[in-house]
């Protein structure tokens, strides 16, 4: 009976201190900045793109980096936010999609990636992107009406918040996850994700409150996310909204359903931009 007890006592224990190692270190676990490491190994330039380095100072005096990609003959700005590893120069392909799409694009480090200072945080995140918002409309000059907010992965989480506090003319939510509780309980089922999980991110919530035109994109093959989050999220979300499924895996899926993904973007963005005209 002893040794029974024993061994109860050492379970508990060992589940007990691997909820509080989740619960204290999830944002190193979920803010991959060093992975592959902050530093820029490519620019716009490489791929043959004309691009202006942007610096942006945020509402608690973070400062940001980023690059403007214009396009000729732009029809719109996107407003880029990426997922939570790597920074601004491994999103290249998609820069070049916006570009090939007639689409300017302003694409950002959250603070602690790349070259922006401070330390990640949810909190952090929302005032990144309200920077980066700003900066398009009043330094840029950019109406709000020509904004396309795009975010994949972390970055619909947190491009979804920038939709509900702001008017975009649309938002593009690719391979994002329904909440961040929801994360956990699918890479924990073992432990009570709603307690432990300090990262909420509740995607579905803010997407039930948008005003703007939505499209969400996501995977049939996603090994991350699955499917039935993206789903979740477009099940959510108000009319006018559109779903594109594609084929690939959580990092390449846009790469292998190219044509239908650079289509499918291109005539909601037109669609978007035409009924602010």
């Amino acid at each position: 009976m002893r040794t029974l007890i024993s061994i109860l006592t050492i379970a508990i224990s060992i589940y007990a201190l691997l909820a509080v190692v989740l619960y204290l270190f999830q944002g190193r676990m979920v803010f991959l900045s060093n992975f592959p490491g902050r530093e820029l190994t490519a620019s716009p330039g490489d791929i043959g793109l004309n691009y202006e380095d942007v610096s942006l100072t945020t509402a608690d005096n973070e400062r940001l980096h980023g690059w403007y990609i214009p396009a000729e003959d732009s029809s719109g700005v996107v407003l880029f936010f990426h997922g939570n590893a790597g920074n601004i120069s491994h999103r290249l392909d998609s820069l070049r999609i916006f570009n090939e799409t007639g689409l300017s694009t302003l694409i950002i480090d959250y603070r602690g990636y790349g070259q922006s200072t401070g330390k990640t945080s949810e909190r952090g995140t929302y005032l990144d992107a309200q920077a980066a918002w700003d900066y398009l409309v009043d330094h840029r000059g950019i109406s709000p009406g020509r904004i396309i907010i795009f975010g994949r992965s972390l970055g619909g989480a947190v491009g979804a918040w920038l939709g509900v506090h702001n008017n975009p003319a649309g938002l593009i939510i690719e391979s994002s996850f329904s909440s961040g509780a929801d994360m956990a309980r699918r890479l924990y089922p073992f432990l009570p994700a709603s307690l432990i999980t300090r990262l909420k991110y509740p995607v579905v919530e803010y997407a039930g409150r948008l005003n703007s035109p939505v499209l969400v994109i996501h995977s049939i093959h996603d090994e991350i996310i699955p499917f039935s989050m993206g789903q979740a999220i477009y099940a959510a979300v108000n009319q006018p909204k559109e779903f594109l499924q594609i084929q690939g895996d959580h990092n390449n899926g846009f790469l292998i359903s190219k044509g239908d993904y650079m289509a499918a973007v291109k005539d909601f963005v037109q669609a978007c931009l035409n009924h602010q005209n």
